[in-house]
C-alpha cells in the first residue's frame, strides 16, 4: 500500500470510528423544514417553491369552501412584497389546546403534522392532508401574521422565523368570521422572493373552475394603479374544458359525468374532442393538481377505451372486424381530447408531500365505473355525435398505423446504413450527453459558418433548410414524413411518440436554437418551439432547450475597437454612455450629474417606446402626456386647451388643433394642405397613457422650462422627450461605426464563435414552462388553424412590441 493510500485508509477508518450517538441530529419543531425546505415545498431556486408557499395557505381556504363554509377568498401581493390570503370561512380555532397548553392557532402554525384534516368530522375532503402546509410556510418566512375572526372576536398573533412574538390575543370585537394569513418569505431560503402575478392568476383561475360558484380575488399592490383580477365560474369543470378548447375547432359539446356525491369517493369528469391531434388531460384530487396523474387518470383511460370499443362492437361491427380494419387503441381515442378529471376523496394517498401523483386505488374504480357507464350511455343517446367522434378515432387509428410503418421503414434504413446519424449533422467528439451541445441552425450558409467556428470537441451543428412543418396543424404520420423533422429526431436520438420517446437516449443536454434576429428567424424559432412543446415536452421540463442570443449590432470605434451588442436597447444604452463621456453638461434649472442624466434618458426612452405605439403622431402624443402630468388625463377641456398652446409653438411646417367631446380627445394635424385626425377615448387615455404619465411626471417641470445640453460648440435647449433623445445619438455616432447583422451567415466564423458559440462570452436563454395550459393556448392561438383568435392576439399585443426584429 502506497503512502497516500495508507493515509486515505487511516482517515476513512477514523471517520467511521467517530460515528456515534452524538452524530445523530434531532431537528425539533420546524428546524427540519428550514434544513431541508425542498422536501416540503419544492425547488427554492426557480420560483416554484416560492409560489407553492402561497398554495399551501390558499389550500386551507379552499378546504373551507369545499366544506361549505367559505364563499370568498382574496389573495393580495402587498407593496412590501409580502402575500396576504383571506377567506370568510369559520376561522382557525383559537381556544387553548389541552395537550400543548397554547392556542390551537399557534399549534397549527408551529407544529408539524398538526391540523384539522385528520378529523373527518371537521373536513369531509380536503387538499391539506399531512398537517405540515401552513406550518412550513411559517417556518420559511421572515415573519407571518395571523388574523382570525371567530366567536365575535378578532384574534391576532405574529411570528418571526417560525416562532410567536407573543401569544395569540383578542384585539377587536367583530361579527365577521374567517382567517387571514400574511407572510414574507425568507430571502435566505429562496433565491428570489418576488411573486409573479401571472402565476398566481393561473392558479386562482384553475381553482375557480374546480370550485363551482366560488369567488376568488387577486390584487397586486406593488403597482399603481393596483393590478386586479377576479374569477367565478358557475359551469365548474365543464367551463374549464371549454377554456382548454378556446381557439380550437370542437366536434362535440362538453360531456359532463359525475358519481354520487354522498360517497366517500366522488368522481367528476368533463371532456370534449377537438379536431386537433393532441390530448390534454388534467387530473385533480380535492382541487390539487397531479401533474403526474395517478389512479384517477388510469381509471379514465381504461373507461374511455372500454366504452368506445363496446359501442363500436355493438353498433359498428365493420369497424371491429380485424380483417378489414385496424385495432382501436386508447391512444387513438384520446387524440384531440381535452378533459378534466376531478376526484373528491376523504383520505387520498399521494406519492409525496407535493401531491404530484395520486396512488389511492379506490379512486380508479370510482372514475372507471362513472365514466364507462355514463359515457357509453351518452354515445347511445347521441348517435350522430357518436358517429363523428368514432369517425375521428378510426382516422387516428389509420394514421397511427401509417406512422408506425414510417418508423419501421426508417429503422430498416438505419440498420442498413453504415452511419445512422443524418448527413447534415456535424457531430461532436464528446459522447457524454451532459458535456455535449447541439446548435440547430437556420440555413446552410449559417450552418457552414457555425461548423467552421465551433469547438468540435463538444459542439455539434445541425443546419435545417427553410421553415419546418407546423406540427400544431399536422397529424403524427404527416409529421414523420417531413425530412427536416426526421433529421432532427434522428440527430437527438430520443425517438418520438408516446411509446418510443426515451429521454435517457438524448444525445445532447444542451439543445440550442440559433436563428437570425429577424422576423423569418423568429418564425422558424417558433416552429421549432412548437415541435418541442408538442412532441418532446420532457426536454423542456428538464431544462435542456435553449435559444442562442446572437448580436444584432457590431460597433467599431474610430480607434478600431470592436464591440457586439445584443439588441436595440443595448445599442441605445451604449450610445448614451458614449455621448455622456464627452465634456457635455445637462441643465434643468441646475446642472444634472451623470446618474441623474442616465436615469432621465432611460425613463424618456421607455416613454417614447410606448408613445410610438399609440394611434397618434408622436409629436402630439408626447405633448398630451406632458400636459396630463399637470391637469390629469381625464380633464379633457383643460388637457385640450393646454396641449393646443404647446403644439402651436412647436412647428412651422404644420398646424395642430385639439378639440374634445364629453369622452373623447380629437387631435387634428394640417400639413401641406392635407388634414388628418386621430381620436383618443377616455378609456384609451387611461389604459395607454397612465404609465407614460407616471414616468414623465418627474420631468414635466423640466421640459416646461427646457432642458439644455451644453457641448464644446454650443448650447441646445429641448422642450420634448423625442427632440432630446434624437440629439443624443448625434453626439456619439461621429465617433463610432454601427453594423447591423441581418443574418448569422453575414458573420465570419471567428465572429460567430466570439459572440454566440463561446461558452465564456455567449448569452443563452433557457426555455421553461410556468403554466402548461397557458403555454398550450399560446401555441394554439399563434400556430393553430383558426385565424380569428390569432388576429385578436395580434391586435391586443401590437402596441406592446418594442423590437420587431429581435
Amino acid at each position: 500500500m502506497s503512502e497516500s493510500q495508507e493515509l486515505k485508509h487511516k482517515l476513512s477508518k477514523k471517520a467511521s470510528n467517530s460515528y456515534g450517538a452524538d452524530a445523530i441530529k434531532i431537528f425539533k419543531d420546524l428546524a427540519a423544514v428550514k434544513k431541508r425546505p425542498g422536501m416540503y415545498i419544492g425547488d427554492t431556486s426557480d420560483g416554484s417553491g416560492l409560489h407553492h408557499m402561497v398554495y399551501e395557505v390558499l389550500d386551507n381556504s379552499i378546504d373551507e369552501a369545499l366544506a361549505g363554509f367559505a364563499s370568498d377568498v382574496t389573495i393580495s401581493i402587498l407593496d412590501n412584497g409580502a402575500v396576504q390570503v383571506k377567506d370568510n370561512g369559520r376561522g382557525i380555532p383559537t381556544e387553548i389546546h389541552k395537550e400543548e397548553g397554547i392556542s390551537a392557532a399557534e399549534v397549527i402554525m408551529t407544529k408539524l403534522h398538526a391540523g384539522g384534516k385528520f378529523d373527518q368530522n371537521s373536513y369531509k375532503v380536503s387538499g391539506g392532508l399531512h398537517g405540515v402546509g401552513v406550518s412550513v410556510v411559517n417556518a420559511l418566512s421572515d415573519w407571518l401574521e395571523l388574523n382570525v375572526w371567530r366567536d365575535g372576536q378578532e384574534y391576532y398573533v405574529k411570528f418571526e422565523n417560525g416562532k410567536p412574538v407573543e401569544p395569540l390575543k383578542a384585539i377587536n370585537k367583530s361579527t365577521f368570521t374567517g382567517t387571514q394569513v400574511t407572510f414574507l418569505p425568507s430571502a435566505e431560503v429562496f433565491d428570489s422572493i418576488e411573486f409573479q402575478f401571472s402565476i398566481l392568476e393561473n392558479r386562482l383561475k384553475e381553482l375557480a373552475f374546480l370550485n363551482k360558484g366560488l369567488k376568488l380575488f387577486l390584487s397586486d399592490q406593488r403597482v399603481t394603479p393596483n393590478k386586479v383580477a377576479s374569477f367565478q365560474y358557475e359551469g365548474g369543470i365543464a367551463s374549464y374544458v371549454e377554456y382548454l378548447n378556446k381557439g380550437k375547432n370542437t366536434i362535440c359539446p362538453v360531456i359532463h359525468m359525475a358519481s354520487d356525491e354522498d360517497t366517500s369517493t366522488h368522481a367528476e369528469v368533463a371532456l370534449q374532442w377537438n379536431s386537433g391531434y393532441y390530448e390534454n388531460i388534467l387530473c385533480f384530487t380535492n382541487t390539487i393538481h397531479q401533474k403526474d396523474g395517478g389512479t384517477h387518470l388510469a381509471g379514465l383511460k381504461t373507461a374511455l377505451t372500454r366504452a368506445v370499443v363496446a359501442y363500436l362492437t355493438k353498433y359498428d361491427a365493420a369497424a371491429m372486424n380485424k380483417k378489414n380494419s385496424v385495432t382501436i387503441t386508447g391512444e387513438d381515442i384520446r387524440e384531440g381530447l381535452s378533459c378534466i378529471v376531478s376526484a373528491k376523496v376523504a383520505d387520498p394517498k399521494f406519492s409525496s408531500q407535493t401531491k404530484n401523483k395520486l396512488v389511492s386505488p379506490e379512486v380508479r374504480s370510482a372514475v372507471e365505473n362513472t365514466v364507462f357507464t355514463q359515457f357509453f350511455s351518452w354515445l347511445e343517446l347521441n348517435p350522430s355525435l357518436a358517429k363523428i367522434i368514432t369517425g375521428k378515432i378510426k382516422d387516428a387509428a389509420t394514421a397511427r398505423v401509417a406512422a408506425r410503418k414510417v418508423r419501421e421503414l426508417a429503422r430498416k434504413k438505419d440498420a442498413l446504413s453504415v452511419a445512422t446519424l443524418p448527413g447534415k449533422l456535424a457531430d461532436c467528439q464528446e459522447k457524454d450527453p451532459a458535456k455535449s451541445e447541439v446548435f440547430i441552425v437556420e440555413g446552410d450558409s449559417a450552418g457552414g459558418t457555425a461548423k467552421q467556428g465551433r469547438n468540435r470537441k463538444y459542439q455539434a451543428i445541425l443546419p435545417l433548410r427553410g421553415k419546418i412543418l407546423n406540427v400544431e396543424k399536422a397529424r403524427f404520420d404527416k409529421m414523420l414524413n417531413s425530412e427536416q423533422i426526421g433529421t432532427l429526431i434522428t440527430a437527438l436520438g430520443t425517438g418520438i411518440g408516446e411509446k418510443d420517446f426515451c429521454l435517457d437516449k438524448l444525445r445532447y443536454h444542451k439543445i440550442i436554437i440559433m436563428t437570425d434576429a429577424d422576423v423569418d428567424g423568429s418564425h422558424i424559432r417558433t416552429l421549432l418551439l412548437t415541435f418541442f412543446f408538442k412532441h418532446m415536452k420532457e426536454i423542456i421540463e428538464h431544462g435542456y432547450l435553449y435559444i442562442a442570443q446572437p448580436p444584432l449590432f457590431k460597433i467599431t470605434s474610430n480607434s478600431g475597437k470592436e464591440l457586439y451588442l445584443k439588441n436595440e436597447a443595448a445599442l441605445n444604452e451604449y450610445i448614451t454612455s458614449t455621448a455622456l463621456k464627452d465634456n457635455i453638461s445637462f441643465y434643468a434649472e441646475k446642472k444634472l450629474d451623470y446618474d441623474a442624466v442616465k436615469t432621465l434618458l432611460d425613463d424618456l426612452q421607455k416613454s417614447i417606446y410606448q408613445l410610438e405605439r399609440q394611434n397618434v403622431d408622436l409629436s402630439a402624443a408626447e405633448v398630451v402626456a406632458l400636459c396630463a402630468c399637470t391637469v390629469g388625463l381625464l380633464n379633457l377641456p383643460s388637457l385640450a386647451n393646454m396641449a393646443n398652446k404647446v403644439l402651436q409653438k412647436q412647428s412651422e411646417e404644420c398646424s395642430w388643433q385639439i378639440t374634445h367631446t364629453e369622452d373623447k380627445l380629437i387631435i387634428s394635424k394640417k400639413m401641406h394642405g392635407v388634414t388628418s385626425s386621430n381620436t383618443l377615448t377616455i378609456d384609451e387615455l387611461h389604459n395607454h397613457f397612465s404609465e407614460i404619465v407616471q414616468i414623465l411626471s418627474k420631468y414635466a417641470d423640466m421640459f416646461q422650462n427646457g432642458i439644455t445640453i451644453e457641448t464644446k460648440e454650443k448650447a441646445n435647449t429641448f422642450y420634448t422627450p423625442s427632440s432630446l433623445l434624437k440629439f443624443i445619438p448625434m453626439l456619439a455616432r461621429s465617433k463610432i461605426k454601427i453594423q447591423r447583422f441581418k443574418g448569422l451567415g453575414e458573420m465570419n466564423a471567428d465572429q460567430l464563435w466570439e459572440t454566440t458559440l463561446n461558452p465564456e462570452a455567449r448569452v443563452l436563454l433557457q426555455i421553461g414552462m410556468q403554466d402548461y395550459i397557458e403555454t398550450s393556448q399560446v401555441f394554439t392561438t399563434l400556430m393553430g388553424e383558426m385565424v380569428e383568435p390569432r388576429r385578436q392576439f395580434i391586435q391586443d399585443n401590437a402596441l406592446k412590441v418594442k423590437n420587431l426584429d429581435f
